[in-house]
């Protein structure tokens, strides 16, 4: 498999564990945990022992458990599933990192193998050594000095991280596992989660633990304030459903509490800060402000993908392109102009991004409950069209006859710099994906905010657009995620885990 490493000599590792099979999917990510843990204590108290002096005369090593599936039957128990179930007979492996975190996850994706293909699952330790930096978890600070005075550099101790094994082989559909190799059982491998679990504390400056299963994207603070004074008018009131909010330096606030109880106010803001409303079963929302930019956009759902959520939405500002649009009018997007490159190596820009109709119902059915107006009244403030995305926010300063041409010829609507990369983000790593945005200037038109007109506009649409994104992902929490999770998203070969 391609996350397997070279053979090393090794002088240092916990004994060996056999492959268990297991019919039950709770007993065996209990196996993984059990697994995990074990091996990350070890590679964690050997760097303990080195920086007290105590170098080993060889390598530390200990390796990712493993989770082996085998079949040998084309039979599907049910044809409408979109994960749950393998292309064909074979073998099948994935490495697991921080089972304990992806707990849920892994026994409804265990249980429904088990249950489709009526085989046990094998649980064993892998070929892939865990690097010694993901054997800690996010966030754990290691005093630099210690590192500067080891005897022998790390790298001639340990195992570090390996970019030839850390990529989006899978989820691109580029993997070509050599003849008699397993296929991939899950679109991420271990070392791919571990980097993305580390870049999340990073970019959000909170833990992947406190991340939720349906998360909104927007590109401006206005969206961050209001968010938070709601979750905290929750908290206050204690009668929400939701459990907790958690802010930037993973400060909670549980539900009855008018304050945080734990964490720690960061020195300065990330730069994604999140925003966590908890509920049980990560059920919750989380809102993340990615700024500016197709870049920021790819970087931040490059890393949400590992966590696997339910569905995420882009809640935005955009510049109106018809003349027919008002300032805080609503664009929902069914198509996107991809001209923000960020992604044209990973997914062509002829590959199309289809709108999922579960999302969009959601979002139309919450405009038209928090506004009020249905049918023909509900298109006088709402436009479903095509959305461009494009990388260059200063457009308007050049000639732009050519790219205001190929809008028009787009039948776009909206214009904005995230949307399409969020979307097909969404696309290529299977989340559910929406758009909604608001009109916040009409360039084509002459129509751009003074500072009063920009301040007035943000307190009258900000809230209401907020509240149709929360409602929105609350219709989708309600829906079975066997049914949310549609089949428009799986290629020919896909895994069996979603």
């Amino acid at each position: 498999m391609k996350d397997r490493a070279r053979p090393q000599a090794i002088l240092n590792r916990p004994a060996p564990l056999p492959f268990e099979t297991f019919t039950d999917a709770v007993a065996a990510v209990d196996r993984l945990i059990a697994i995990y843990d074990r091996n990350t204590a070890f590679v964690r108290d050997a760097f303990a022992a080195v920086t007290r002096g105590e170098v080993p005369e060889g390598r530390t090593r200990a390796f990712y458990p493993e989770i082996r599936v085998e079949t040998d039957t084309h039979d599907l128990a049910d044809s409408r599933l979109s994960y749950g179930h393998v292309t064909g007979p074979g073998v099948y492996t994935t490495t697991v990192s921080r089972p304990e975190l992806f707990r849920h996850y892994l026994i409804e994706q265990l249980s429904l193998i088990i249950r489709n293909h009526g085989v046990p699952v094998s649980i064993g330790e892998s070929q892939t050594p865990i690097p010694l930096h993901f054997a800690f978890y996010e966030g754990t600070h290691v005093e630099g000095t210690l590192v500067e005075a080891l005897p022998k550099p790390l790298r001639d101790m340990f195992d570090v991280p390996d970019l030839a094994v850390t990529d989006d082989a899978i989820a691109n559909g580029t993997l070509e596992p050599p003849a008699g190799e397993p296929m991939p059982l899950a679109p991420f491998t271990a070392p791919r989660i571990d980097y993305s679990l580390h870049r999340l504390q990073h970019y959000t400056a909170t833990s992947p633990r406190f991340f939720q299963n349906f998360v909104l994207f927007t590109n401006y603070q206005f969206y961050v304030d209001e968010f938070a004074a709601r979750a905290r008018e929750m908290m206050a009131r204690g009668d929400s459903g939701y459990t907790g909010f958690v802010e930037p330096g993973n400060l909670l606030t549980p539900s009855g509490e008018a304050a945080p109880t734990e964490g720690e106010h960061p020195a300065r803001l990330p730069q994604m800060p999140a925003y966590h409303l908890l509920r049980e079963g990560h059920s919750g929302i989380t809102l993340v402000n990615i700024g500016v930019g197709p870049s920021n956009a790819k970087t931040i759902t490059d890393h949400v993908a590992v966590l696997r959520p339910h569905a995420w939405l882009m809640l935005g500002h955009c510049a109106g392109l018809r003349n027919s649009q008002k300032l805080g009018d609503y664009v929902l997007a069914h198509g996107y102009v991809r001209e923000d490159h960020v992604l044209d190596a990973d997914l062509p820009v002829w590959i199309p991004i289809p709108a999922l109709a579960e999302v969009q119902v959601a979002l139309e059915d919450a405009v038209e409950e928090v506004t009020g107006l249905e049918g023909w009244e509900l298109k006088r403030i709402m436009r479903t069209g095509t959305v461009a995305t494009i990388d260059n926010r200063n457009w308007e300063l050049r000639d732009h006859r050519e790219p205001v041409q190929r809008f028009s010829q787009s039948r776009a609507i909206a214009l904005d710099m995230e949307s399409a990369t969020i979307a097909a983000n969404g696309f290529r790593f299977r989340v559910p994906y929406g758009t909604l945005l608001c009109v916040s200037d009409k360039p084509l038109h002459g129509e751009l905010k003074l500072p009063g007109m920009a301040s007035a506009f943000y307190r009258r649409q900000v809230s209401q657009h907020l509240e149709i994104g929360i409602r929105a992902m609350e219709m989708l929490r309600g829906m079975p995620p066997e049914r949310l999770h549609s089949r428009k998203l799986r290629s020919f070969m896909e895994t069996a885990f979603q």
